[in-house]
């Protein structure tokens, strides 16, 4: 029976669908991220299910059974990604399923921006009235969003916004001039052509090394005086210091979701000194936490669950490399017969030859098979004869070079 371990935060619609599945569900919601290989190693889950838990190459290589790891959102850099895949263990996510959620937060915090809703707030609950002060607001309508990342997310704040009444330009590593006039907004070549044009950017862009630092001080310093920031995204992508020095120097004004040096766990003391800045607005890292949000992630886990048990295919696979390294295909034509492949792949090791991929196609009546085995170095004449004359249920042998192998 399959085990899975819940390390963070589930939806009950999520445990009662993998129960139903027939998973052995393990239920750990509160276990902090250093003593996650602990919880690893002794339960020894087929399935680690996190949600913002950072996961360590020490919780990977705890687990014996381990196979499969799923983050339940989408960005994936809480997962050392590059472990896992060293051990031979799938990392899955659960993309688009909270962009709705994610875009009404960054809606929110634009406003929060605009009229200081925060500020109000406090005063008011400081017992002192300044309609004076705050009547002073530029509004929304007519200005121009500029939208850094335009994937799911990017989209649904461009739709959002355009609804307020304000024009959205836009940058992203696969948008073109043609798919940025289909959906109605201004297309931008890069993301410092986003800053010069833009009353108010959002950041949306995933948490990885490319993006660490996408707004920089060269990205500040292209945005107008008194420019509104919102980042959604990672606390990475934003050079937090130079963040904290334009709000001084050119009265940016932010609304930020997501820090640099955030906790890692659900709760804790957190200080941060940008958040004392006047004009900065921070919420929880709860851009994807709402209730509809966290529902539809929880049936997406179920399904990747599902398919993983009944075809051992992962759904969302972020680790499952796109091309192989292999240079050849050796197509091996031959009765269904126990002994043939090992008989194909004994010559080929002797060789130092590396299988990357097999795939063994069956023909109807299942008396004869056709293997493809992608190779790393192509064997030579001699290997070839070797196999075609080693094996009496060996039909034919032919090797093909394979189209743009890296």
């Amino acid at each position: 029976m399959t085990k899975v371990l819940v390390a963070d935060q589930f939806e009950k619609v999520g445990v009662d669908g993998l129960q139903e599945l027939g998973c052995t569900v393990v239920q750990q919601p509160e276990v902090k991220a250093d003593d996650l290989p602990a919880a690893v190693r002794q339960g020894n889950p087929d399935v680690l299910l996190v949600r913002s838990k950072k996961v360590s190459g020490e919780a990977l290589r705890a687990g014996a059974g381990l196979s499969l790891v799923i983050r339940a959102g989408a960005g994936v850099d809480n997962i050392d990604v590059a472990t896992a895949s060293s051990l031979g263990i799938f990392v899955a996510n659960c993309p688009g399923k909270n962009s709705i959620a994610v875009a009404e937060l960054v809606i929110g915090l634009l406003l929060a921006c605009d009229r200081r809703i925060p500020d109000q707030v406090v005063d008011l609950r400081r017992g002192q009235w300044n309609k004076a002060e705050y009547s002073k607001a530029r509004g929304l309508h007519g200005r121009v969003l500029g939208i850094v990342g335009l994937g799911e997310i990017g989209r649904e704040v461009a739709t959002r916004a355009k609804a307020l009444g304000m024009s959205v330009v836009a940058w992203s590593r696969k948008l073109t001039r043609e798919e940025a006039d289909r959906l109605g907004i201004g297309y931008c070549q890069t993301p410092i052509d986003v800053a010069r044009v833009s009353d108010a950017v959002s950041i949306n862009v995933a948490g990885t090394p490319e993006t660490k630092h996408l707004v920089d001080a060269a990205f500040l310093g292209a945005l107008k005086a008194g420019a509104y920031l919102v980042n959604t995204s990672r606390g990475s992508v934003v050079d937090q210091a130079a963040l904290a020095e334009a709000v001084v120097k050119k009265g940016i004004r932010c609304g930020l979701d997501v820090f640099a040096d955030e906790p890692a766990g659900g709760s804790g003391e957190f200080r941060t000194a940008i958040l004392q800045q006047p004009g900065v607005y921070g919420t929880h890292h709860v851009g994807a936490s709402t209730d509809q949000a966290q529902v539809a992630i929880a049936h997406e886990g179920i399904r990747i669950v599902q398919g993983y048990l009944e075809t051992q295919d992962v759904r969302n696979c972020v680790n499952r490399l796109a091309r192989s390294p292999a240079t050849s295909m050796l197509s091996v034509r031959h009765r269904n017969r126990p002994g043939v492949l090992a008989h194909v792949f004994k010559v080929l090791a002797e060789r130092s030859i590396n299988v990357e991929e097999v795939e063994n196609i069956i023909y109807h009546g299942a008396q004869a098979t056709l293997a493809r085995v992608h190779l790393d170095t192509k064997p030579d004449q001699e290997a070839l004869d070797m196999i075609k004359d080693g094996n009496p249920d060996i039909i034919s042998v032919a090797l093909t070079p394979i189209e743009g192998a890296l």
